[in-house]
């Protein structure tokens, strides 16, 4: 798996303060999608044990109380990323007690393969939904389009 960016401080994507990183891979391509530059699976950095670990040790920082860990993108759920994201949710519930894990998918909840059903079953909150640029509502909370819904599954 490949990631665009990460965050070791974020106060944008999700509540409190954050870890966030945004992976490399998305195949729903949405009109309008502010980081179409994700898009690309092969594009960013390679995500590796080392950038694993880093997040681990941020998230377990208090210097900076972290409330968890963002999972953005690209698609968290996109395919090619489903071994790293599972190595990464579970690394980051056995290591960060404490910690929430949000993840912002475009695929719904409704039609989860079995293996992104079983990193979904591991995280807290899920955003679904592809952006969809004829309902985006910069007044929302958390997405962009009103089509997007924000399940508490934890």
């Amino acid at each position: 798996m490949n990631y665009h960016q990460y965050y070791q401080t974020d106060v944008i994507n999700g509540p409190g303060t954050r870890a966030t990183l945004f992976v490399s891979g998305c195949e729903h391509q949405c009109r309008g999608c502010y980081n179409q530059s994700t898009w690309n699976p092969c594009s960013g950095h390679l995500f590796d044990e080392q950038m694993q670990q880093r997040i681990i040790d941020d998230l377990n920082d208090d210097r900076i109380k972290r409330r968890g860990l963002s999972l953005s993108g690209g698609d968290p759920l996109f395919p090619a990323n489903l071994e790293a994201i599972l190595s990464l949710v579970k690394q980051v519930r056995a290591h960060c007690p404490g910690k929430d894990i949000w993840l912002w998918t475009g695929y719904t909840l409704a039609s989860l393969s079995p293996e992104q059903q079983e990193i979904v079953d591991l995280v807290n909150v899920v955003v679904d939904g592809k952006f969809e640029q004829s309902l985006a509502d910069p007044s929302l909370v958390f997405r962009g389009s009103s089509n997007q819904e924000i399940h508490y599954l934890r």
